[in-house]
């Protein structure tokens, strides 16, 4: 923010040493118009703080209580102990989660994208084969020999 500030007040005292809006618009690296608005946001008022950013609309940014530390100690957490009846996490199970005890609303897609940029991968969990145990032979009746 304040890096645009900055090229705001030096086009507009480019221009006011004597530069045309044309050479200050290419010193800063703007479009004319915008040289032009910028002195006459100036002119108008005579006060450098005419030149600061004003408030945008737009989608407002997600709740900063989401956190890499915060998602990371929920996902240690089994949801059975919270009263889910889900073995593991889920993304949309997570969000819904997040908004009810975090007051963080956060979209499903959103979620996906920051928990992958922080290195987690979701995978189906799988049935593993153990192999056969030492004492099988002992309880179907046949030698340990065999």
């Amino acid at each position: 923010m304040l890096a645009r500030v900055y090229r705001r007040l030096e086009a507009v005292l480019l221009v006011a040493e004597g530069e045309t809006v044309s050479d200050a618009a290419r010193r800063v690296r703007v479009a004319r118009a915008s040289v032009h608005r910028w002195v006459g946001d100036y002119l108008r008022t005579r006060d450098p703080a005419a030149l600061a950013d004003r408030p945008r609309s737009g989608r407002r940014r997600v709740a900063p209580t989401l956190t890499r530390e915060r998602v990371a100690a929920i996902l240690a957490l089994d949801p059975r102990t919270l009263g889910y009846r889900a073995t593991t996490w889920t993304v949309p199970l997570l969000a819904r989660y997040l908004a009810e005890q975090h007051r963080c609303a956060v979209g499903e897609r959103t979620l996906r994208r920051r928990l992958h940029a922080w290195g987690y991968r979701w995978k189906r969990p799988r049935y593993a084969f153990s192999g056969r145990a030492s004492h099988l032979a002992q309880k179907k009746g046949l030698s340990s020999a065999a």
